[in-house]
């Protein structure tokens, strides 16, 4: 019997070693966010919405405040089911390290317990359940981002795809930074600030702390596509050619275009503090954030409107935030900050 060398495995297009063995290990950090990610779980049940019910029933909502709730719930309802979709049908079966495998299967599980928290969180408050899960189909700016994240994933669905050849490569490195970067990074993070800034004022305290519990799992996912993303430059370093970059650079512009118009949908009026204009500069300071992380250079050069966030999680630190507090949320009703 061969013994396998550490040496051996690849990220992707690796015929020399069996893809379910998983010892020895060689890449190290995909296994230690598979653990981060075990020591993070979480059930969406476990949080009362006993307030949430009393404050929704109630008239001390205002309508610009329950349409940023509405519209938050819909974009991430079909969201999650999209990162989960592309996880299992299209992520997974060009990936060829277990140890990969392994934390896909967990961030898999992890984008069902998202799901079921929207699901949890309609019946709690007895919303219009076709009115959240249908609203990719209603409102043209959660429409215009899912056709966005869809399209990166079409060829990579076909049976005849390959990332044997470059182009093939280069087109499953794009939907990783389409769905890393742009989706879990990017798509969800203006959501955040809309949902935490009600938290910040004692308003939503459930939904509140479901996505808080989201976010911080939605970091370990951020962190391991990009070390992924830049596993696989390393190996294939012919892939992340000047003219790859320049297009990985554009498909974020668009994205950034795309989430701005979702931030002035959700808040056509200003509300908690927040105006449309403000996700501007913010959603232009987390682009240069990703882009820098993967090797390109800032092109926005904003500030970020939300230092409190950074106070939440800081987006240039989010490896030593996950190292120093995993222990704060096992399994908890209450978060700890």
């Amino acid at each position: 019997m061969t013994r396998i060398q550490v040496k051996e495995k690849k990220l992707i297009n690796c015929n020399a070693v069996d893809v379910n063995q998983l010892m020895p290990l060689k890449y190290k950090w995909a296994w230690e966010h598979y653990l981060n990610g075990c020591a993070n779980h979480w059930m969406p049940t476990e949080v009362p919405m006993n307030k949430d019910i009393e404050l929704w029933k109630s008239e001390t909502l205002t309508q610009d405040e329950r349409l940023v709730i509405m519209r938050n719930l819909g974009f991430f309802a079909t969201a999650e089911s999209l990162v989960g979709n592309n996880i299992v049908l299209a992520i997974f079966r060009h990936v060829t390290n277990p140890e990969v495998r392994q934390y896909l299967l967990r961030q898999s599980f992890e984008e069902a317990i998202h799901t079921h928290t929207f699901l949890y969180i309609v019946e709690s408050l007895n919303l219009n359940e076709g009115e959240v899960f249908n609203m990719y189909n209603e409102v043209n700016s959660i429409h215009n981002k899912d056709k966005f994240e869809m399209a990166l994933t079409e060829d990579i669905l076909k049976k005849d795809f390959s990332t044997a050849t470059s182009e093939g490569a280069q087109r499953f490195l794009e939907n990783l930074i389409g769905y890393y970067l742009i989706m879990e990074g990017l798509f969800f993070y203006s959501g955040f600030v809309m949902m935490l800034s009600f938290l910040r004022q004692n308003k939503m305290i459930g939904v509140g702390e479901q996505f808080q519990y989201i976010l911080r799992d939605e970091t370990i996912h951020l962190n391991f596509g990009i070390d992924l993303i830049n596993g696989i430059k390393e190996e294939n370093p012919e892939l992340w050619t000047p003219s790859f970059q320049k297009h990985v650079t554009q498909i974020l512009q668009e994205a950034v275009e795309l989430e701005i118009q979702y931030a002035q949908d959700c808040l056509p009026r200003g509300i908690l503090g927040l105006t449309a204009p403000m996700f501007r500069e913010y959603v232009q300071y987390i682009a240069d954030r990703r882009m820098e992380r993967i090797g390109l250079k800032a092109i926005y050069f904003s500030k970020n409107p939300f230092p409190w966030m950074s106070e939440t999680i800081d987006l240039g630190k989010e490896k030593n935030f996950f190292e120093t507090r995993v222990t704060e949320y096992q399994s908890a009703s209450n978060l700890t900050w």
